[in-house]
């Protein structure tokens, strides 16, 4: 099997092209074990998720096989699984939920502590890692999945089945990019119909975030990112207005007076987080769904919670059940509610995927997706 592998970070700020930090090379292909599925990837999706293990701002084991959203074919079934079976479409997902730990009990599957420890660790659900290189040195699995691949053995907690006639471009940005910022308005937030909507950060959790705004019927969406480029793409994906940090404190007057009931931080930023609790009004809510850096800390004034109840809501995978989520937001698409394939730039071969860093890290692309 061919895989994507990191040995040692590089810094931001790095030519990725010429640094090469992900390898691309043979490994030995492993079968599943009890519990678990072999999955043929049919596209993966790079993330700025995977970027930071990459330059070393997301702590991870390495060796490790990097990539956590993809699509793909059912190729092999363990042992125990008996609601998938070979030929299935399927997206993975990057928290495969235990089912028995609290926070999975307590219906908050994304909050999974164990797909926590094993996604930690770099091993899978059900037993240690998997990959190895042909001359048996361990390589790491990259939140359970390690889809910058042509194949992978998962959990069957992993993955999510769907129908045949979902496009594998338009599903490949399912598990995380839609299922993350979708989720951060849908589930953490909650907004309601006639509510007023700030996204900050339009990279693809950001973008999605502004089209589940719009599904949702907020009155004024508000789409903030200083690359201009990137306006006119949340315009198509139902912003009523854009516009450059600059212009937030205007926009959000124009629209909604004393501030905006949610604003979204989908950048990774402790100061833009703080920014957004400035932009909320009373009673408003700031969901923080970018990942910042760990030493990154974050001091606003404190009186702002019980004097104004503004409220701070961390969302993790967008407090998704993706058994649920999936399929419910694939009807959306369906239905032409939510415009998907916009996050989709282009596609390129595996061997590509360093040049892939260098894009997104200079916010030329949304979601590219690789072939391997």
């Amino acid at each position: 099997m061919k895989a994507a592998v990191l040995y040692s970070t590089v810094p931001s700020g790095t030519s990725y092209t010429q640094a090469h930090p992900l390898q691309v090379e043979e490994l030995d292909r492993p079968e599943p074990r009890a519990g678990e599925l072999g999955i043929d990837i049919t596209y993966s999706s790079l993330c700025h998720s995977d970027l930071s293990v990459v330059d070393g701002s997301r702590v991870r084991p390495l060796p490790m096989a990097l990539g956590h959203e993809a699509v793909g074919r059912v190729a092999a079934v363990g042992h125990g699984v008996t609601d998938v079976s070979p030929g299935d479409h399927v997206v993975l997902v990057f928290v495969p939920s235990c089912g028995g730990c609290r926070a999975c009990r307590a219906g908050r599957p994304a909050l999974c502590h164990r797909a926590a420890d094993v996604n930690g660790s770099g091993d899978l659900l059900h037993g240690e890692a998997l990959l190895r290189t042909p001359a048996g040195k361990r390589i790491n699995h990259h939140l359970g999945v390690s889809a910058f691949a042509n194949y992978a053995v998962v959990a069957r907690e992993s993955v999510v089945v769907i129908d045949d006639d979902v496009p594998d471009t338009v599903a490949a940005m399912f598990g995380c990019a839609v299922l993350t910022g979708m989720g951060a308005v849908l589930n953490t937030a909650a907004v309601q119909p006639g509510q007023s909507v700030a996204v900050f950060g339009l990279g693809a959790v950001g973008l999605s975030a502004v089209m589940a705004a719009a599904l949702a019927g907020a009155s004024s969406v508000i789409a903030i990112d200083p690359n201009a480029a990137k306006h006119g793409l949340a315009l198509k994906c139902g912003a009523t207005a854009v516009g450059t940090p600059d212009d937030a404190s205007r926009l959000i007057a124009d629209a909604s007076g004393d501030g905006v009931d949610t604003a979204v931080e989908a950048v990774g930023s402790a100061r833009v987080i703080a920014s957004c609790l400035e932009h909320v009004t009373r009673g408003g809510s700031v969901v923080s769904v970018g990942l910042p850096h760990p030493t990154a800390e974050l001091t606003v004034p404190a009186l702002q919670f019980a004097g104004a109840g503004k409220r701070l809501l961390g969302s993790y995978m967008g407090d998704a059940v993706p058994g649920r989520d999936i399929p419910l937001y694939l009807g959306y698409w369906r239905e032409g509610r939510l415009p998907v394939e916009l996050l989709h730039t282009d596609t390129r071969p595996l061997d590509q995927i360093n040049e892939g860093l260098d894009a997104l890290a200079a916010g030329q692309v949304v979601r590219r997706l690789f072939q391997a």
